[in-house]
């Protein structure tokens, strides 16, 4: 009886072993295909001399925004997500900081996905091509 409980834990564990596997497979394809997407916005957006900005992040709890030394694009118009000048992709929402509003607080970009606010609460979902085409037609720094 206990040899068939663990027989049985450990097909559990090999199934959501392969599981977490195929997902990170799949994550890093979609990411390596954004990227593409975003490294020929950032030279379309560079060509047309599509003017940048310092990009700032909003705490979580609301309130206010804090710099973050990163410069680039924003791609929505509520500034919740960012391209900088060299390709990184940067979801600008972070953890509320103590005197963030009177230092730089760190951002580091992540992979980026296709689709852009997938599992967000806004329910705001944008395909990251039509986003960056988008951001290409804006004039002027970002939307305010």
């Amino acid at each position: 009886m206990e040899d068939d409980a663990a027989e049985r834990r450990r097909e559990l564990t090999e199934r959501a072993e392969y599981h977490v596997a195929a997902q990170r497979r799949r994550s890093g394809e979609e990411s390596a295909k954004a990227q593409v997407l975003i490294d020929r916005f950032v030279e379309q957006a560079t060509q047309a001399g599509v003017p940048t900005e310092e990009l700032t992040a909003r705490p979580w709890s609301g309130g206010g925004r804090y710099r973050t030394g990163v410069v680039g694009w924003y791609l929505r118009a509520n500034r919740s997500v960012g391209v900088s000048t060299d390709g990184g992709f940067y979801v600008l929402n972070v953890a509320p900081v103590r005197f963030g509003r009177w230092r730089s607080v760190r951002v580091d970009p992540t992979p980026p996905p296709l689709v852009v606010g997938k599992g967000a609460g806004d329910g705001e979902v944008f395909d990251l091509g039509v986003l960056l085409q988008q951001r290409l037609k804006w004039s002027g720094p970002g939307p305010a």
